[in-house]
């Protein structure tokens, strides 16, 4: 993959340093030539920069690299061989089986044993199953290969621990607007003639790069061979060049990321960030039915019993998203989001369940209690099913304060109600309750 440019480029050298202008993608073209080139990581590549110091030490692990599409993974990758003075081989995992590793091990090897290295890099390493990665392992630890794995998935998820274990994980940044912009720059002066753009136009084609510098260079090569009079306004830019689909895998990483920040904004009352990121997701083609789910998981994880109707409007608006669908139905899933963001907030019931189920594991196979057991049969009743159990409609307040744990343990309180929404409510029923249980026992 064509990754970024080399920002050193001016019009009177690049003719020089370049193939004829057509033989290879713009992004091709512009690769950099040195790491310190290399835009938008300077985390990893400034003088302080966690990459930087480990090539100055001359203690170069085996990498993997984790960042969205066209922020310099492919590029590093390359520049890291040249640095290090080892072989470059470069595989993808898409298009790479079991007998194609085997001749890229088995060169390395012969390198190896002539007293050269061998850089491995692997495009999209998170596709190989275990068996695939653990073959990585004997020929890392030998140091046949130095691996560098470059991966749009969270390493933790897709990677094998093994493999993990013995590769440091570096994280690439999205390309931001003054990177892009930086980008473009250079583009131009590579091209020898500015693009065509107003200055509205110019940052609207920064948005619609979304932080890759790859599909930044693919765009400003189209706009450059355009035949245009005059400066083209946002409205012209948008009927020439198609919207690029923002990054969004709806069973990768931006699939939990972005599903995590609706749930946290919700929880954090804040509608308009809710909103945010569901539309982020709608547009990015995410099923509404899933988010109709997920929604309704909040209502019931997050408002709970605080405001009891905000499992209704979940289930409501779910309900109206299967019948109308989209995009109408769409609406319904932004009107129950707003009701969540700004409904009170209770993880009470949520907390008091997880305690429930903690004691009922921790206390085993413990009976009830025979008073609240029944006795259909007179054996049962001979054995105290049933006995001394008093029937709380005959008691006073219709409330007779018996234990219903089993007799082998205490007493335990696991529901603690807040003091928002209906659940100030249910705190005074629980207070009357408990006083009374205690004036019944003492009696």
């Amino acid at each position: 993959m064509a990754d970024l440019f080399n920002p050193s480029v001016s019009p009177a050298s690049s003719a020089t340093v370049t193939p004829a202008p057509g033989s290879h993608p713009l992004a091709d073209r512009l690769r950099p030539t040195t790491l310190g080139d290399v835009t938008g990581q300077d985390h990893l590549l400034g003088p302080e920069g966690t990459l930087r110091v480990m090539i100055d030490s001359g203690a170069l692990p085996s990498l993997i690299l984790w960042g969205p599409p066209g922020v310099g993974k492919t590029t590093i990758a390359r520049l890291l061989a040249q640095d290090t003075d080892l072989h470059f081989a470069q595989i993808s995992a898409i298009f790479t089986g079991v007998a194609d590793l085997r001749k890229v091990f088995d060169a390395a090897q012969m390198r190896h044993a002539n007293g050269r290295g061998t850089l491995l890099f692997v495009d999209e390493v998170h596709r190989f199953n275990k068996a695939q990665q653990d073959g990585f392992l004997p020929h890392m630890e030998n140091g046949t290969i130095l691996l560098v794995g470059a991966t749009t998935e969270n390493p933790s998820f897709e990677l094998n621990a093994a493999l993990l274990s013995r590769a440091q994980v570096l994280v690439l940044n999205r390309l931001d607007d003054k990177a892009l912009d930086h980008i473009l720059t250079q583009a131009e002066c590579f091209m020898h003639n500015p693009l065509p753009l107003r200055s509205e136009a110019r940052a609207v084609l920064l948005t619609m790069a979304d932080g890759d510098g790859r599909a930044l260079l693919n765009m400003a090569e189209q706009i450059g061979a355009w035949k245009v009079k005059g400066q083209l306004t946002v409205r012209q830019l948008a009927q020439r060049l198609q919207r690029r689909a923002a990054q969004y895998d709806k069973s990768g990483d931006a699939h939990y990321n972005l599903i995590s920040a609706l749930h946290k904004s919700v929880r954090g009352s804040d509608p308009d960030a809710s909103l945010y990121w569901l539309a982020r997701m709608l547009e990015g083609g995410e099923d509404p039915r899933f988010l109709a789910r997920r929604v309704t998981r909040m209502s019931v994880e997050d408002i709970g019993l605080a405001d009891p109707q905000a499992h209704r409007v979940c289930l409501d608006a779910w309900e109206t998203c299967e019948r109308l669908g989209s995009p109408e139905g769409e609406l319904a899933l932004a009107q129950a989001v707003i009701y969540l963001a700004l409904a009170p907030k209770s993880n009470a019931a949520y907390v008091a369940y997880k305690g429930a189920r903690g004691a009922a594991k921790s206390t085993g196979s413990e009976p009830p209690p025979k008073h609240i057991l029944n006795a259909p049969t007179g054996m049962m009743k001979d054995h105290g099913y049933g006995a001394g159990y008093a029937y709380d409609h005959d008691a006073p307040d219709a409330f007779s304060g018996q234990s219903y744990f089993p007799e082998g343990m205490g007493r335990a309180q696991f529901y603690v109600p807040v003091q928002r929404g209906f659940e100030r409510e249910l705190a005074k029923r629980l207070a009357y309750f408990n006083k009374l249980r205690s004036t019944r026992q003492r009696g």
